[in-house]
């Protein structure tokens, strides 16, 4: 009895619960939450450039770099002087910056037998008449010549990674799609190339040309595409094997429509990491070449060039030397990182 007593309270306190208070117990809302996508969806070169961020080194260099190649580009309208006018009263001047004569590198003050003596007084400078990077044998403004200086080696750096694209692409591409005689033969082009070295081929242009750009650019046309057709090549020859390519040439795609729609964005990443590890080495190439006095011609400057001037009176004029040397420097090493960078962000399996 009072079981039964118990059973009908408990139906009597079920009935007074409303109808509409009761719903199926289902997970379908649990289920959408949990399958929900919380972050964008992210394509190859976001998902790279969110990679890219992550390494505080590339980022930085990517800055250092965009303000070099802004202060080069704008140099005609920042550079303080003519960067070829001559003033022989004002030669040799150390350098000098209004507020910081206070240090020893920016006083206008170089040593003589053990005396520090004011160069602008003494060569009769004008008050508020500033070298701030002082200036050469000449008379001429160092800061001018180092800012047009920069300006022609990244151009022949951005000359060497136009070739990389233009020529050493397509012919990596063509090569490794055709296969057999065809890429027999244009490897052995390539290996015929790459045994004459870059120095003879400048020197050879010498005999044609006259020393300067143009025949710095076409010892890089000549040559420096090699290297990015080789790697090209040995990826298109992995990538031509793969089950989508083999879809698209069954369905009757083209070469060229294969080319362009498959295979170039899949070689996207080596491309620009190659492309980018190529200006450095142009740079340094022909750094190389002014040095040696095979570069461009005076009275026009290169970086190269401005350091072959400077090294000569080194122990007496470091200034001389230490600036343009300082700017390459800034320059390889940017670049270098910055590559490095990308191709940790472009490929992440090579941190694997």
């Amino acid at each position: 009895m009072k079981e039964g007593n118990k059973m009908a309270e408990n139906n009597q306190s079920y009935k007074s619960i409303a109808a509409d208070k009761f719903r199926p117990a289902t997970q379908h809302d649990h289920v959408a939450e949990r399958e929900q996508i919380a972050g964008e969806s992210l394509n190859f070169l976001q998902d790279s450039w969110r990679r890219l961020k992550k390494n505080k080194v590339a980022i930085v260099s990517l800055v250092v770099l965009i303000i070099i190649v802004i202060l080069a580009i704008l140099a005609p309208v920042i550079a303080p002087a003519d960067p070829n006018a001559q003033n022989v009263a004002f030669a040799n001047l150390p350098p000098k910056i209004p507020g910081l004569e206070n240090f020893a590198w920016f006083d206008g003050k170089s040593e003589v037998a053990g005396t520090a003596i004011d160069q602008y007084a003494t060569n009769n400078v004008p008050e508020g008449v500033y070298y701030y990077l002082g200036t050469d044998a000449l008379g001429r403004d160092l800061l001018s010549r180092v800012l047009y200086g920069t300006r022609v080696s990244l151009f022949i750096g951005m000359m060497a990674a136009l070739f990389n694209l233009v020529i050493g692409v397509p012919y990596g591409i063509i090569s490794g799609w055709n296969g057999g005689r065809i890429d027999n033969i244009m490897m052995r082009f390539l290996e015929i190339l790459s045994g004459v070295p870059n120095l003879v081929i400048v020197i050879l242009m010498l005999l044609v040309l006259q020393p300067g750009i143009m025949s710095i650019i076409i010892a890089l046309a000549i040559t420096e595409w090699i290297s990015m057709a080789r790697v090209i090549r040995a990826q298109t020859m992995k990538i031509k094997n793969q089950e989508y390519i083999l879809a698209a040439r069954s369905l009757g795609e083209s070469a060229w429509k294969i080319s362009f729609r498959h295979i170039l964005p899949n070689l996207s990443g080596i491309i620009i990491i190659q492309t980018v590890f190529s200006i450095p080495s142009a740079i340094f190439f022909e750094a190389f070449l002014s040095f040696i006095g095979l570069g461009i011609p005076a009275p026009n400057a290169s970086l190269g060039t401005l350091i072959n001037d400077g090294y000569k009176t080194f122990r007496f004029l470091p200034h001389l030397m230490w600036y343009p040397a300082g700017v390459i420097c800034i320059v390889m090493i940017a670049f270098n990182m910055l590559a490095n960078g990308l191709r940790d962000a472009l490929d992440p399996k090579t941190n694997d």
